[in-house]
């Protein structure tokens, strides 16, 4: 009897071979090359026509709402139909709450679909009541990819959400479901049915240790959103951000508190990650631009002295090559005694930032720390630190000192030729040392 065929796909970037490696040949990792039966091969397609760009009808769709204005926000303005969002994170973070949130809300003025294939029909009712207004979104209980993509074709609902796209399996592959091949086979599928029937289609993706959504990265390749769900379900507050989106900035960043009924969004969470105890040594305001929305960030940092003969440099939120440079450059221009001691910085609230406008506010956080001197209370600092020590403008200025003088700031530090914007006081500086005297108690100010 002759053998199936199988082959070997990675389970971290999709690389399929018809052998075994330890190693996988494009990413490099050990061990992720799993056993697959192959796809069914398809029969030949006979030419179609083609089209000239200049007779095709691109009429913009109107973008369907969601009903959480967060969640519009980072989609880039709501829905667009026809098309492919995926939705990853960790479990219990709340990725199925905020979605049937937004079925309950879509669903008074549009069919909305939930295919559920973790939860029985029991179990989502459950949480529908907890949140409250999901009477008239339609429920289907199937992890068969096939009846899946039959039900949405025959109903062609206006928005489906798939909870999620690793329990679909289809018949015709070998493989379990959740395997590198079903869950492209079930992705392709999908894209498909989404793209002819017009049904907007959102897939929960779980993700791996590391972060990233689970399955071959094809997945994301193939989707038009990817929206990354962060968060610690031991915590009250979630962040949403886009890391990649066909229709709209993937800058944007939208912050949701878990409550008894459900998320809410934050439409202030400056109010919420920006403040600070008067007096405190080690603590900043930093103002960062996500998107189009400015944010007050409270830089935490501590300075200890160590024994090891490399001193570590360990931070989160913020990218840890970005903090060994900004302590080099307070080392040997700002006369910051760090040689010999761990450097630890943390942003309040578990939000990541990777702007490299919160330099400045890393740098006076640190520098506070290793002087033990506090940052002077009601004072925000924003700016690109270089590694000659001079500080470079950053984009936007305006917008952030208005997010300053709302939260009741009274001062920013900010580069040389920043406009100042209403009441609130910039105190210019060229250089980092200059920033760090005009920033921190005690330290007297250079002539610029």
């Amino acid at each position: 009897m002759a053998k199936a065929a199988t082959q070997f796909a990675c389970t971290d970037c999709g690389y399929s071979a018809g052998r075994w490696f330890g190693k996988c040949p494009q990413c490099g990792e050990f061990g992720t090359l799993v056993e697959e039966g192959l796809p069914p091969k398809a029969g030949r397609a006979g030419p179609k026509a083609t089209l000239r760009l200049v007779d095709v009808n691109a009429e913009e769709a109107e973008r369907i709402p969601t009903g959480v204005p967060e969640l519009d926000r980072v989609l880039g303005g709501g829905l667009v139909p026809a098309s492919l969002v995926l939705v990853g994170g960790e479990p219990g973070v709340g990725k199925s709450t905020l979605l049937l949130s937004a079925l309950a809300a879509m669903s008074k003025d549009r069919r909305a679909l939930l295919v559920t294939g973790e939860e029985s029909t029991a179990q989502v009712k459950l949480r529908a009541a907890r949140l409250g207004g999901a009477e008239n979104v339609e429920i289907l209980a199937e992890t068969e990819l096939d009846a899946v993509c039959a039900t949405l074709e025959q109903e062609r609902p206006d928005v489906c959400v798939i909870d999620s796209v690793q329990t679909l399996y289809s018949s015709e592959l070998g493989s379990a479901p959740g395997s590198v091949g079903q869950v492209r086979e079930a992705a392709g599928r999908l894209l498909r049915v989404a793209k002819e029937s017009g049904v907007a289609t959102i897939l929960v993706g779980h993700v791996t240790k590391d972060g990233a959504v689970a399955g071959p990265r094809v997945l994301e390749h193939l989707v038009d959103c990817v929206l990354q769900f962060e968060g610690d379900r031991y915590h009250e507050h979630r962040v949403l951000r886009a890391s990649k989106n066909r229709f709209g900035s993937t800058n944007e960043l939208a912050v949701f508190e878990m409550t008894g009924t459900g998320l809410v969004g934050v439409p202030e969470p400056s109010e919420l990650f920006g403040r600070t105890v008067e007096g405190e040594v080690g603590a900043a305001v930093g103002c960062v631009l996500e998107g189009s929305r400015p944010l007050l960030l409270e830089i935490q940092a501590l300075v200890a002295p160590t024994d090891l003969a490399m001193p570590r440099r360990v931070g989160t939120g913020v990218d840890p090559k970005r903090l060994a440079m900004i302590v080099a450059v307070l080392s040997r221009h700002a006369k910051a005694a760090l040689g010999q001691a761990d450097v630890f910085v943390n942003v309040a609230g578990g939000v990541r930032i990777d702007e490299p406008g919160a330099d400045l506010a890393i740098a006076l956080a640190i520098a506070s720390a290793a002087k033990g001197a506090p940052v002077k209370h009601g004072l925000a600092a924003f700016g690109e630190v270089g590694l000659t020590g001079r500080l470079r403008p950053a984009t936007q200025s305006e917008r952030r000192l208005e997010e300053c003088g709302k939260l009741g700031l009274v001062a920013a530090v900010a580069p040389a030729g920043t406009p100042a914007r209403g009441k609130l006081r910039v105190l210019e500086a060229q250089t980092l040392r200059q920033a760090a005297k005009a920033g921190i108690d005690g330290e007297r100010a250079e002539p610029g």
